[in-house]
């Protein structure tokens, strides 16, 4: 048996949203472990290692069919990484964090060898997906960015929060989509992260306020790192997780397994929090 349980070493893997925190994190790790690690996002990479970086915008079908074409061939493993908070207009919000991920995927499945694997990050903000499956199914019944666009900003009050949204989604789709793509032995899965100490941070505070920021972070007793989310994203596309696929993962100290067997109790947890 191989002591590479990983298996990335001379695996060729595309990072999306590699600029920083997470995705920057993520890639890193992966060049230390011997793969070919191809970067995309909207601003420049600063991971030293890559065989390529590409710019990327999530927003427009055009750049991201240009973004697959420059990086070319087939790929082993895609880390979709990207992302936007509740302070951008909310029908960007919901395009970067997954109608273009989804259409950025959807271009690399013909490209994706067999054996192969995605992995998305997703957030605790979309735990309550499964709550939700007939308003996501009639949003994610759009097929394409434009028309996902113009749902949103047409149903925007029902639909609720972009952020929200666009989680619940990742979340529906991975599970919805694993069947299929395990016939063409291609897993996906996805991560749902508690609050993470990267510069979004600040951009999360400004719309949750203090004390929700804090109480997500109460079970462990702080933010967790952009390492700490990378590498269960590296495990999850590993070789190590050859039989997992369909899986919507906490990556949160506990947090989510708290509240959904009561537990924990959000709202008193906010209290506490906003009382000092």
């Amino acid at each position: 048996m191989s002591t590479d349980i990983l298996g990335y070493r001379g695996k060729r893997v595309v990072v999306m949203g590699c600029f920083s925190g997470t995705g920057e994190a993520a890639a890193r790790t992966l060049v230390a472990l011997g793969a070919e690690v191809h970067g995309c996002d909207i601003k420049p990479s600063p991971v030293e290692g890559l065989a390529s970086f590409t710019t990327v915008d999530l927003k427009d079908p055009t750049s991201i069919a240009a973004g697959v074409a420059a990086i070319g061939g087939e790929v082993d493993a895609l880390f979709n990484i990207s992302g936007l908070p509740q302070t951008f207009p909310g029908e960007d919000v919901v395009t970067v964090n997954f109608l273009g991920i989804r259409h950025w995927t959807e271009c690399w499945l013909p490209h994706i060898r067999k054996g192969g694997a995605i992995v998305t990050v997703s957030s605790l903000g979309g735990m309550n997906y499964l709550a939700r499956q007939p308003l996501l199914a009639e949003f994610m019944g759009n097929a394409d960015i434009a028309s996902g666009r113009a749902w949103f900003n047409a149903n925007a009050e029902r639909a609720g929060d972009p952020y929200t949204l666009s989680k619940e989604a990742v979340n529906t789709w991975t599970q919805k989509s694993a069947p299929a793509l395990m016939e063409r032995d291609i897993r996906i899965n996805c991560t749902m992260p508690s609050p993470i100490d990267t510069p979004m941070l600040n951009d999360f505070r400004k719309v949750a306020g203090d004390a929700v920021l804090s109480a997500f972070a109460k079970a462990k007793g702080r933010f967790s790192s952009p390492e700490e989310q990378a590498l269960p994203l590296i495990l999850l596309n590993s070789d190590a997780a050859s039989f997992i696929s369909g899986v919507c993962l906490p990556v949160d100290a506990g947090l989510a397994g708290g509240l959904a067997t009561g537990v924990l109790n959000i709202q008193q947890m906010i209290a506490e929090a906003a009382g000092g």
